[in-house]
């Protein structure tokens, strides 16, 4: 197994929701948080659509939602979701029509925005639709778009407007006895979005899909996304995540596991502790972790590796970690493998040298778990 300990003032303790399924993928209840992403292609260009969708799934995502603004596009969606390797969500914007079209062609999911998709009579026509083809929904409740009335009454987008919104249409869902959703109530402020998640995650049991919604580019909405997500998700809020980020839609994928791994949630891949460099290093630190990143991209295998310039923090990091480089003197440093010193590399050659263990590491832990796994002979 990988080396990550667990202590107790780790342990994050998840709000309890009732499980639904997005395809063959489980939300909710004590299911992975998950991980979805959006395309940004023309739904229409199936082609590009797919190709996206592809390399979202490669990178990660466990769900991805394509939008689907009009009947070409919710044509084009029953190819995209014959080819898609992951359920897909198909995002469904003031046309209701648009929804059912999008039941009928395949989509996982339904995303509705109750404040722009009409009366609720058009919402149960929409309802139907995701039963009798064995759609769930989510209630995508966003500051931006408020129901009119509560506006009104409330002077402008607030917590409480959020909640009550997502509360009126998950009455109008459950009138129809529909209980396949989730819920987000989405802001791009992030003070007014974890207040919203805090108010509908105490007034419902439905899973939660957390999001920054517009949180920017891709360094600013990273941050963005992680403080408001994070904080979220430490309270043990949120069963599915989508960090919204103007970017490639795989940046958000690695994006999203970078928060949960962060916050010991979920495992996928090398997670690489590396120190910021300083005049110690006994190598180029920086360029040293890029090129690793890079490398190491194909390893889907939980596991750790450390690269630390020097022997000041190098030799306790490695000590957690199962792969790890600390710098040392005369061009060449100490590699550590399962906590322990193992032997020394030139600088020259480290970055290959540190590729193939890793690779050998994760071929054993994968073996580990296998074993693991077999029934025991009888």
């Amino acid at each position: 197994m990988s080396l990550n300990p667990i202590r107790p003032w780790r342990n994050i303790h998840r709000r309890q929701s009732r499980q639904i399924m997005v395809g063959n993928v489980p939300v909710g209840g004590d299911a992975p948080i998950t991980v979805q992403t959006m395309t940004n292609t023309e739904t229409t260009d199936v082609a590009a659509t797919v190709a996206q969708v592809q390399a979202a799934a490669e990178a990660g995502a466990d769900i991805v939602r394509v939008s689907v603004p009009d009947e070409a596009s919710a044509k084009a969606l029953k190819e995209i979701v014959r080819e898609s390797p992951v359920p897909i969500v198909a995002d469904i914007h003031f046309h209701y029509k648009r929804g059912i079209e999008a039941a009928e062609a395949g989509a996982a999911c339904l995303r509705i925005n109750p404040g722009n998709i009409g009366s609720e009579a058009r919402v149960r026509e929409v309802i139907a639709a995701a039963r009798d083809h064995g759609c769930s929904m989510r209630i995508g409740v966003n500051a931006g778009s408020l129901e009119r009335h509560l506006l009104e009454k409330y002077g402008e987008p607030c917590p409480e407007a959020m909640v009550e919104s997502g509360m009126e249409h998950i009455r109008i869902l459950e009138d129809n006895d529909f209980r396949e959703y989730k819920i987000s109530v989405k802001a791009s402020d992030v003070f007014l979005a974890a207040a919203a998640y805090q108010g509908i995650a105490d007034a419902t049991d439905a899973p939660i899909h957390l999001g920054i919604t517009e949180a920017g580019g891709l360094t600013s909405g990273t941050i963005k996304s992680a403080i408001g997500l994070g904080n979220l998700l430490w309270m043990g809020i949120g069963d599915t995540i989508r960090v919204s980020l103007s970017a490639d839609p795989v940046e958000e994928v690695k994006v999203g596991y970078e928060i949960l791994k962060s916050l010991g949630l979920r495992h996928r891949g090398v997670n690489i502790i590396s120190c910021p460099s300083c005049a110690r290093q006994g190598f180029d630190v920086i360029k040293t972790v890029e090129a690793l990143e890079e490398r190491l991209e194909h390893i889907k295998t939980p596991m750790s590796l450390s690269i630390i310039g020097c022997v000041v923090n190098g030799p306790g990091e490695a000590l957690m970690t199962d792969v790890g480089f600390t710098g040392g003197g005369a061009g060449s440093g100490m590699v550590y493998l399962a906590g322990k010193a193992s032997h020394k590399m030139s600088n020259a050659e480290m970055i290959e040298h540190i590729v193939e263990q890793v690779e050998a590491r994760a071929a054993e832990i994968e073996a580990e778990e296998a074993e693991a796994e077999r029934p025991a002979a009888e």
